[in-house]
């Protein structure tokens, strides 16, 4: 099932709203029309949209950031937590992800700003404490709830933006894995803590909140230590070598037997002079004989356009189109373009498996 969908387009950026994102507004909805009618939720709704239109603001604001030094945003996610801008690939520079993390706060400074002094809102001790008070003005809350992100995104729990901030300034003291490392237990503390108090004051948006930044501290620390990994491997030292592969001349009634009679669940697909058309995955297979039968040519079923690399190259070049999951391999190639060998998404998982083991 797919668990969120597109519903703009900003740029080169897909914005995609999460579907407990919509269980959410359908909850406030709820609630404020047991406590106030129609009129109510109509005004809770509209208060939530509002504080994500900031929200996927100062996700944009990010984006922005991280285009001045080339790098693309390709998707921002909207959760019931809050946003997420997917980065193609994290700035190198520890000055260029301090940029690229201020730049979303720096939004709400400005929205808040405009809401205060242009429009006139009040952002008093009311608005800053009881945000969701409907006695309170839409506007001051709006303006209140942007002081909040400031603050809030502020702190240092990685992999909030104080958090990058955090890792950016270790970085010029330790190399990228150990400043991340240290910025993610910092993370995963600050999560238990959140945790803590929000069970302590019965507040389960902050429990939600530390059960997100422990999981994503956690996996941004994985993440930069597969990165350090790949870096340091040559794809030839984990790519699979052994395997069959199907000339483009097969069909998928061929190619079954191959799965039949095989443990692999991908076939890469090479023409008579043995450079790679394709590549066949055992989902691929399924649909075209639900769709084609099993005389079709499997090179309608097959996923084309796959990357090949130089087998004496580092793995790092094959992590990044696989990490994006738009293919389903990365073929490895000699000097006269024949396939020696592709990497999947699971020898990147044993390398990191094995690199745990050994280190432990």
């Amino acid at each position: 099932m797919q668990w969120s969908y597109p519903i703009l387009r900003v740029g080169d950026t897909e914005i995609r709203i999460h579907l407990t994102f919509l269980l959410l507004l359908a909850w406030i909805g709820i609630a404020y029309f047991q406590e106030g009618g129609t009129s109510a939720a109509i005004e809770g709704v509209g208060f939530t949209a509002a504080v994500f239109a900031c929200v996927v603001l100062h996700e944009l604001g990010h984006a922005a950031a991280a285009r001045r030094y080339g790098i693309r945003t390709p998707k921002i996610k909207l959760l019931p937590i809050g946003g997420v801008a997917e980065l193609e690939r994290l700035p190198e520079k520890p000055l260029e992800e301090v940029v690229v993390a201020l730049a979303g706060p720096m939004v709400n400074v400005v929205i808040a700003a405009l809401l205060i002094v242009v429009i006139g809102a009040t952002a008093g001790i009311d608005a800053l404490t009881s945000m969701d008070n409907p006695r309170v003005a839409l506007v001051a809350r709006v303006a209140a709830v942007n002081i909040w992100l400031v603050l809030f995104n502020l702190i240092p729990p990685f992999p909030m933006d104080g958090g990058r901030v955090l890792r950016a300034l270790l970085a010029t003291r330790y190399n990228r894995l150990r400043a991340t490392e240290i910025a993610g237990i910092v993370g995963q503390f600050a999560a238990f803590a959140f945790g803590f108090i929000g069970l302590v004051v019965g507040n389960v948006l902050l429990i939600f909140v530390a059960i997100f930044v422990y999981l994503a501290a956690t996996a941004e620390t994985q993440a930069a230590g597969l990165e350090a990994a790949a870096r340091a491997v040559n794809v030839r030292d984990v790519m699979i070598s052994r395997f069959e592969s199907l000339p483009a001349i097969a069909t998928l009634d061929e190619a079954a037997q191959a799965l039949l009679r095989t443990t692999q669940h991908e076939f890469p697909i090479v023409d008579r002079g043995g450079r790679l058309r394709g590549v066949l995955t055992r989902e691929g297979l399924v649909a075209g004989l639900q769709q084609r039968g099993g005389e079709a040519p499997l090179v309608e079923a097959m996923a084309a356009n796959i990357p090949v690399i130089r087998d004496h190259e580092k793995l790092i070049k094959a992590l990044k189109p696989l990490k994006s999951g738009a293919v389903p391999a990365v073929g490895v190639v000699d000097a006269k373009g024949r396939l020696v060998g592709y990497v999947i998404t699971e020898n990147i998982g044993e390398l990191m498996l094995l690199r745990s083991a050994a280190a432990s």
